[in-house]
């Protein structure tokens, strides 16, 4: 079994900012298997989430079910939702892979890895706190190095929030629809073939 979160803000406020970027890129993988398997996102009380159930069925090997998340505790405490899930389905953490956002790689490059540290990501942060360890799969998707602050058109600066908590620009966004179209597929590939494969194939040299 795998568990895949997409770390993001519930609600339309929120919807189209950056910090979503992790929700757009598991609701473009869940879209292939809606029809497909008659399943559909449920929201879950018991896990703060809405979740969805598909069934991954390799060429080589045996089905494998996979659990789609996308927590509604709000980023900071996106580990609750994760651990929730983790723990009822006994999940352990080198099968949960967390999708987000990460404003050290620039917009529209992708890095997939195993373990690490948070690099001052929130959400990262609390599923490492609520998990107990940092040895889980991430895919970080570029949105810009930008660092502590950023530089808004008419110079005034502006802190990190408001940078990720913003929505992407129209000259940001052909890139980000191609990046959730790749991290879509990473994921695919990632069960077919294995996170190795999927790391050769489309992390960012």
């Amino acid at each position: 079994m795998k568990l895949i979160v997409g770390l993001g803000n519930p609600g339309s406020r929120y919807e189209k900012t950056r910090h979503n970027l992790g929700f757009m890129v598991v609701e473009k993988f869940f879209k292939d298997f809606e029809l497909v398997q008659n399943t559909k996102w449920v929201n879950d009380a018991r896990f703060r989430s809405d979740t969805a159930e598909i069934v991954w069925q390799p060429k080589h090997a045996d089905a494998e079910k996979v659990i789609l998340t996308k927590p509604k505790t709000y980023m900071n405490n996106s580990g609750l939702a994760a651990s929730l899930i983790s723990s009822y389905y006994k999940v352990p953490a080198s099968d949960i892979w967390i999708i987000h956002d990460d404003i050290d790689l620039p917009l529209g490059f992708m890095k997939i890895r195993f373990g690490g540290g948070s690099a001052g990501h929130k959400g990262i942060e609390s599923v490492m706190e609520k998990l107990g360890t940092e040895k889980f799969w991430r895919f970080r998707l570029g949105i810009g190095a930008q660092k502590a602050k950023w530089k808004m058109e008419n110079g005034k600066l502006r802190d990190t929030d408001d940078f990720v908590l913003g929505e992407f620009r129209a000259p940001e966004r052909g890139k980000i629809r191609e990046l959730i179209k790749r991290g879509a597929k990473a994921i695919g590939m990632g069960l077919e073939e294995g996170l190795d494969a999927a790391m050769n194939r489309f992390n960012t040299k």
